[in-house]
């Protein structure tokens, strides 16, 4: 991006038109918060229709992440070279087909092929909308632009509780299946007709008619246009975006570091909105209490995204995160001993959604700015893929584990220990802010926060 553009972007203020493609990436985010925990709002109806146990039901929990996993890896690194805009468009797509076929399935080997590919969609679909959204925001704002996203999960991951409750009552568990899946298709062409292409990537790969494309953004954000595209070199134009280059140089050490808090805390977060509500009802409560649950953790995950954001926007984000993770880690740990009691464990669930969401959030949010344009995608894809394996693991696992006699008090204590231990490893980084970007690097000492 010119030097000239690129400064009016990170410093100025932010335009209508960009605040309306930060909403449109969080409407993305909110059909893709209700299309990704549908299992955990049907998980027991369909548990007790199809006579699955724990272990089975665990398999359909993870095969939705599994998609997820792979389209991240391997879809949306495409958006490096063809742009973010067709990947989005293809992804919903994608999960919308995904979806509705979801809601004729006969047995669970079926649900479990179809939750895969409306993951492969979904997992896209996300890793795009958090670099638009990111890309499109001023450098104040840009933490709270990528947090918003995921406000917009914890949104659709709520009223997708509270529908599912009304729907399986009246129409059974597979109405909830083929409603997301209307609506994802539905935001196809809203997305087709308000979601912008990159400027980032517009100026950086040159597609076709890239200028008059660059200047018509620039004109909707009240920004100077440009008479040329800034010469870059070929090589760097043409160069794919390799898994290899992320682990590189000076990225290695950062990159990885991201793939082990990704890996931690996407396993924490999935166990406990995965499986709180029928963990909730095995403690005593009924099936309405346990969705009940499992709302209220995604309704204060709303508050918890956007204090995140607010938050960023005056502090250090890494120091934010950190104190999330710490926080999460307690109250998980306490709220194990808290199902007992159902106003106690309603409250706790409540604030545990608001540090939970905003570790998620967190992690959006600090990982665009690590990479260049030409591995941004490429590069939060990656993260999000390591994540999705401990995502895809930890329901699993904790299905397997209840099977073979462990407590849910005794999961919910070591879920508590993987979100501090998260915690913890974001001591060994710090941040810096090189331009435009706000990236994560290496320290020289442990000691250093």
């Amino acid at each position: 991006m010119s030097a000239s553009l690129q400064e009016a972007l990170d410093t100025g203020r932010m335009s209508r038109f960009q605040w309306r493609a930060i909403v449109i990436c969080v409407l993305l985010n909110t059909l893709d918060g209700f299309d990704v925990l549908v299992m955990s709002f049907t998980g027991k109806t369909i548990s007790g229709e199809w006579h699955l146990d724990s272990g089975t039901l665990g398999l359909l929990l993870s095969s939705g992440l599994a998609g997820m996993a792979l389209g991240a890896l391997l879809v949306a690194p495409w958006a490096d070279r063809i742009g973010r805009r067709p990947i989005i468009l293809a992804g919903l797509v994608v999960a919308a087909v995904g979806m509705m076929l979801s809601s004729a399935s006969q047995n669970w080997q079926q649900l479990g092929t179809l939750r895969l590919v409306t993951g492969v969609g979904i997992g896209a679909v996300l890793a795009c909308s958090n670099v638009i959204a990111g890309e499109f925001a001023s450098q104040r704002w840009r933490g709270l632009a990528v947090s918003l996203n995921s406000t917009g999960y914890a949104v659709g991951a709520t009223v997708g509780g509270l529908s599912s409750v009304a729907l399986i009552d009246h129409y059974g568990w597979r109405s909830v299946f083929l409603v997301g899946g209307v609506a994802t298709l539905v935001v196809v062409p809203l997305t087709f007709w308000f979601l912008p292409e990159s400027l980032d990537f517009l100026i950086t790969r040159k597609p076709k008619n890239a200028l008059s494309r660059v200047n018509s953004l620039a004109r909707r954000m009240g920004h100077p246009e440009l008479t040329a595209l800034p010469d870059s070199p070929q090589a760097e134009r043409s160069r794919p975006a390799g898994f290899r280059l992320l682990l590189a140089g000076e990225l290695r050490r950062p990159t990885l570091t991201l793939w082990a808090a990704f890996f931690l805390v996407m396993a924490a977060f999935y166990f406990v909105t995965s499986w709180t509500p029928t963990l909730l009802v095995e403690a005593g409560m009924s099936s309405n209490q346990g969705l009940t649950g499992g709302t209220l953790l995604n309704l204060g995950g709303i508050f918890g995204t956007a204090l995140l954001g607010a938050l960023a926007a005056r502090f250090a984000l890494i120091s934010v995160l950190r104190t999330y993770l710490f926080l999460a880690g307690a109250l998980v740990t306490v709220f194990a001993a808290s199902t007992d009691v159902l106003v106690l464990a309603f409250s706790l669930g409540a604030v545990i959604g608001v540090a939970v969401n905003g570790c998620i959030a967190g992690l959006y949010a600090l990982t665009p700015g690590v990479y260049s344009t030409q591995l941004r995608a490429t590069g939060v894809g990656a993260a999000i893929s390591v994540g999705r394996v401990g995502a895809i693991v930890a329901p699993s696992a904790a299905g397997w584990l209840l099977h073979s006699g462990w407590t849910p008090r005794g999961l919910y204590v070591a879920t508590g220990v993987v979100f501090a231990a998260a915690g913890l490893l974001l001591f060994t980084t710090r941040t810096k802010r090189p331009g435009k970007d706000t990236a994560i690097v290496a320290e020289p000492a442990p000691s250093a926060s």
